[in-house]
């Protein structure tokens, strides 16, 4: 039987007593974090150690991520939110959130970031402080390594220092006022703890919902990401086959969508990319591992079926160009969409980048169509008429909302990996 969270409660208007905040990190949540906390009165630190980074946060000059220019102007124009690279300026904080990356490195948990973070928040910590965890990670993370690490400060966690584990939430692409209606997961090493967690996140969020332990709500975030990366390859291992059925696997999904209970529609495409769903499933297949139990079967399968993915894809491409003749080494493939998920510019994790990676490497001459990628070089803002005519395929890979597809959709051969383009002789479908 499900044990239902402890509570769920709509948040009260945000009176409460304003604080001296340190947000650790200023990444795409520890940013939407600082300016949330700034909107909601209190005073807000946010460090991190690159300096470019911060440079970019200070000078709100661009969108960064959910967070626009002028949200970002407003919150450092009332005087309470400063961005620096000095941990002197956390001196004082009654709440500190570390909101670092996570990453992996060769396929396992890469906690150094956080372990630093840690160690940072301890030398400015002083009795009776709140420090919350953001950070996606295993379950058993905060009590085992970040709770020592704060405790070498002499304060002790459950006496004189509360803790917390709050896991992100977010949608990239969404915006950062989407974040203040989704639900928030909070816990606390004990219930002092927890009480203070949601009284701050009280301040930010429309409802709270809170967790029994910390060790749980680690676990939830990584099931939400496992789910969907199951999904995804499951839809994704069905579409390898689907043809060889001499089945449509785009209106399969969709008239299994006209089912009214059990199932959740997952479309075909190129396979999980980003900083989230393909990293948290390591986390948890490898905690799994390291406990000596039975593995993680089913979720190990479905990372191999996500890895897999861009290198089929490649091929389909490959296939379709030799079908027409056209050899490797004499190929022009525009690819339109070069970021890990529409309407975002981030390229981190993209599998898109996978897919070029293995096109180029195969010979194949590509160039990147992209409107909306940051900071990726060499990518073309616009495609002419004539370009579209000079190339020997099309292969749209990621569906962003302002790609020109009337132009893509008129070279001889295009490859929709995203089902977004109409259904003519000259475009093949994943």
């Amino acid at each position: 039987m499900m044990t239902p969270p402890t509570r769920q409660q709509p948040v009260p208007p945000r009176t409460r007593q304003p604080r001296r905040v340190a947000v650790i990190g200023q990444g795409h949540m520890g940013l939407v974090v600082s300016v949330l906390a700034t909107e909601a009165g209190h005073s807000v630190v946010g460090y991190d150690t690159d300096p470019v980074r911060i440079l970019r946060v200070s000078s709100a000059s661009e969108d960064l991520g959910e967070v626009p220019r002028d949200r970002l102007a407003q919150a450092i124009a009332t005087g309470r939110f400063t961005a620096t690279t000095d941990a002197a300026a956390l001196y004082g904080f009654e709440v500190a959130v570390i909101s670092v990356s996570t990453p992996l490195a060769a396929g396992r948990p890469d906690l150094r970031l956080l372990e630093a973070a840690a160690k940072t928040v301890a030398a400015h910590a002083r009795p009776g402080c709140v420090v919350i965890v953001e950070s996606t990670t295993w379950p058993g993370t905060t009590d085992e390594i970040v709770i020592p690490a704060l405790e070498s400060s002499g304060l002790r966690a459950g006496v004189n220092l509360h803790v917390g584990y709050t896991p992100e939430r977010i949608n990239p692409g969404d915006g950062i006022d989407a974040m203040v209606t989704i639900p928030k997961i909070v816990s606390g090493a004990d219930a002092a703890s927890l009480a203070l967690v949601t009284e701050f996140w009280e301040t930010l969020v429309d409802t709270v919902v809170l967790a029994p332990d910390m060790r749980t709500a680690e676990l939830t975030k990584l099931i939400e990401n496992t789910f969907r990366l199951v999904n995804i390859s499951l839809v994704n291992e069905i579409a390898h086959h689907a043809r060889d059925l001499g089945a449509d696997i785009w209106s399969a999904i969709g008239l299994a969508t006209s089912k009214p209970y059990g199932f959740m529609p997952f479309t075909p495409g190129i396979g999980a990319g980003g900083h989230c769903i393909p990293v948290a499933p390591r986390y948890l297949a490898w905690r799994i591992g390291e406990t000596g139990g039975t593995p993680a079967g089913l979720i190990e399968m479905a990372l191999a079926v996500n890895d897999a993915a861009p290198v089929w894809v490649a091929e389909r491409i490959l296939t379709g160009l030799t079908q027409r003749g056209i050899g490797t080494g004499q190929a022009v493939v525009l690819v339109a969409g070069i970021t890990y998920k529409p309407n975002v510019g981030d390229v981190r994790g993209s599998a898109a980048a996978a897919v070029i990676a293995h096109l180029r490497g195969r010979g194949v001459w590509v160039l990147v169509y992209d409107p909306v990628a940051e900071y990726a070089a060499e990518v073309l803002r616009v495609v002419t008429p004539e370009l579209i005519a000079a190339v020997s395929a099309v292969a749209v890979l990621v569906a962003h909302d302002h790609l020109d597809t009337d132009a893509l959709a008129a070279a001889d051969y295009v490859f929709d990996a995203c089902g977004i383009l109409p259904r003519t002789p000259n475009i093949e479908l994943l």
